[in-house]
């Protein structure tokens, strides 16, 4: 068994689709629209074979989460994506164009090296070697 997709909700479809081909490789496949239901949504592949479908419709509220506090359900997504020097130039990068740093890059007390940001829509994203 494995997990097939993570999905997203967004009010900003394109920008959030830009965020994760341009910072994390991703493949957006096409744009899927269902009129009668004011749904669209793209699935986004990553070189491991992993998924990730951002879906928007006008109804969805915005969160009443604050995404910088932890809370209850799932609270990140992590990205491997190699080495340590390959985890420090993306996070630099990311501060560098204006996402929020919430921690690292730093070693955990587990042996991890990692940092955290968030994305355009506060979702954490944890970045890991």
């Amino acid at each position: 068994m494995r997990i097939e997709h993570l999905a997203i909700w967004t009010k900003d479809l394109e920008r959030l689709k830009t965020f994760y081909m341009t910072y994390f490789g991703a493949t957006a496949g096409n744009k899927y629209e269902n009129a009668a239901k004011q749904f669209e949504s793209y699935f986004l592949a990553f070189e491991s074979g992993a998924r990730l479908e951002l879906m928007r419709r006008p109804d969805i509220p915005e969160t009443a989460n604050d995404p910088i506090h932890q809370f209850l359900g799932l609270i990140h997504v992590a990205f491997s994506i190699g080495s340590e020097k390959e985890v420090d130039a993306l996070t630099a990068r990311l501060k560098q164009d204006g996402y929020l740093v919430l921690d690292g890059p730093r070693r955990t007390g587990d042996g991890y090296y990692e940092s955290c940001v968030l994305d355009p829509d506060g979702n954490r994203l944890e970045i890991t070697t």
